[in-house]
C-alpha cells in the first residue's frame, strides 16, 4: 500500500465528505434521517468495503478498483469521512463490525447470505457484544443459547445494549453462552424480523447518527445453520473471532476520532484570526500532535492487516487519538469564546462526538493495559515492524 495510493484515495474521500457535512446537523436533529443521505447521490456501496465478488462497481482511485479489504485503506478513507461527520459515517449502511466476524468464522453457505443480502440494497447490519450489567465481559455474559424443547434447533435469549444501528438493522451477529466456560461462548447470525425480536433506540448525547439501540431476544429461535464457526474448533469460535474483531476495529474507531480531532482544529483555524503568540503555539503543536497520531493509527491498520489476533498498536492508536479528539474540541470552545457553541453549532455537535469514542471498543484504561501487556510481552516491537 503505497503512500501515493494513499494520498490519492484520501483526496477521493473529501469529493464524498462534503456531502456528510451539508447533513450533519440535520442527522444530529433526527438520527431517522440516515436513510435519506442515499438520496443525495452517496454511493454507499463504494464506500462500506463490499468484497470483490458483491460489488460490481467499486470505488476507484485513478482507475484503480478499491474494495476498501484492508484495515489500511479503512482507516484513511474513514478518517476524511469523519472529518466531515462521524455519526454519519457510523449511520452508512453496510457491514461494519459484524463483517469481519463473517470474514473470521462464516462457512460458504453463510458468507453468501450475509454479503448477498447486505450488496442488494442499502442494508444495515450489527454486532451484538455488550450487556447492560456486565459490558463486553464474556465471563459475565446472561445471553443464551438453549436446545428448544422440541429439539428443533436452539433458542436465544438475553438483552443487548449500545449496539449501533441496532434499531434500523435487518441482520447481525450477536454473541451468547451456549455452554460455561471460557469457549462456551458462540455467534450466531441473526435476521432482526424472526419472532421474538426487538430493537429500540437509546437517546444519547453524542454521534446521534449511529442510533444507538438495545437488543431485546426473548426465545428467537435459531438455525443449527445460523451458528458461525461450526466447522472450526472450539479455540477458534465465538470469543477469538471477538477479540480479533476489536483488534481490526479500533483502528477503525480511531481514525474516526482523529476525524473529529481534525475537524476541531480546522474550525478553530478558519474562525480564530487574531491568535496570541501561546495560542500559536497551541495550534502548531496541535498540527504535530495530528500528523503524529496520523501515523500511528497507519501503523496499527497495517499491524491489524498482517496479525489480527495482536491489538498491541491498536489499542495505542485508539488511546492517543481518543484523548486528542477530547482535547481539541473542548480546548476549542474556550479559544473560540463565550457562546462558542452556540455561535458554532457544529463544534457544539464535535464535543459531544469527541466524548463518545472513549466507550467504543473498550475504554482508555482497558487499553493501556492491552498495551502494557503487548509491551512486556514484546509485541510492541513487533508490530511496530508490521
Amino acid at each position: 500500500m503505497t503512500t501515493e495510493h494513499l494520498t490519492d484515495l484520501r483526496a477521493v474521500a473529501r469529493e464524498y465528505a462534503d456531502v456528510l457535512r451539508a447533513s450533519a446537523l440535520d442527522l444530529d436533529r433526527d438520527p431517522s434521517l440516515a436513510a435519506a443521505l442515499l438520496d443525495r447521490g452517496l454511493p454507499w456501496r463504494q464506500l462500506v468495503g463490499l468484497p470483490a465478488e458483491y460489488n460490481p462497481d467499486p470505488l476507484r482511485v485513478r482507475g484503480r478498483p478499491v474494495h476498501l479489504q484492508s484495515c489500511v485503506e479503512q482507516v484513511t478513507l474513514l478518517e476524511e469521512l469523519a472529518r466531515a461527520d462521524a455519526g454519519a459515517v457510523l449511520a452508512l449502511p453496510g457491514p461494519s463490525m459484524s463483517g469481519f466476524v463473517i470474514a473470521e468464522l462464516a462457512d460458504a453457505d453463510q458468507r453468501d447470505r450475509y454479503w448477498s443480502t447486505v450488496a442488494a440494497a442499502p442494508t444495515w447490519t450489527f454486532f451484538g457484544m455488550t450487556e447492560p450489567a456486565h459490558g463486553s465481559d464474556p465471563g459475565s455474559m446472561g445471553t443464551t443459547l438453549r436446545p428448544a424443547d422440541d429439539g428443533g434447533g436452539l433458542l436465544l435469549a438475553g438483552t443487548k445494549r449500545y449496539v449501533g444501528n441496532g434499531a434500523r438493522a435487518r441482520l447481525g451477529v450477536v454473541f451468547a453462552r451456549r455452554h460455561a466456560g471460557p469457549l462456551g461462548v458462540l455467534a450466531a447470525l441473526v435476521d432482526t424480523d424472526r419472532p421474538g425480536f426487538t430493537a429500540v433506540p437509546l437517546p444519547t448525547l453524542g454521534l446521534r447518527g449511529l442510533q444507538l439501540s438495545e437488543l431485546r431476544m426473548a426465545e428467537v429461535p435459531i438455525a443449527d445453520d445460523d451458528v458461525l464457526g461450526r466447522h472450526k474448533s472450539a479455540t477458534r469460535q465465538g470469543m477469538w473471532a471477538a477479540t480479533r474483531t476489536f483488534n481490526r476495529y479500533r483502528p477503525v474507531v480511531s481514525a474516526l476520532a482523529l476525524g473529529v480531532a481534525q475537524a476541531g482544529y480546522d474550525l478553530v483555524v478558519a474562525e480564530r484570526r487574531d491568535l496570541r503568540a501561546a495560542q500559536r503555539h497551541l495550534l502548531a503543536d496541535w498540527a504535530q500532535r495530528l500528523a503524529g497520531t496520523r501515523a500511528v493509527v497507519l501503523a496499527a491498520a497495517r499491524s491489524a492487516d498482517r496479525n489480527p489476533g495482536d491489538g498491541t498498536l491498536a489499542s495505542a492508536a485508539k488511546v492517543r487519538a481518543t484523548r486528542l479528539a477530547e482535547e481539541i474540541t473542548t480546548s476549542a470552545v474556550r479559544l473560540l469564546g463565550p457562546g462558542a457553541r452556540w455561535d458554532h453549532p457544529l463544534l457544539d455537535k464535535l464535543v459531544r462526538d469527541a466524548r463518545a469514542f472513549e466507550f467504543m471498543e473498550g475504554t482508555g484504561n482497558i487499553q493501556r493495559l492491552t498495551l502494557a501487556q503487548g509491551y512486556l510481552q514484546g509485541r510492541l516491537g513487533d508490530a511496530r515492524a508490521a
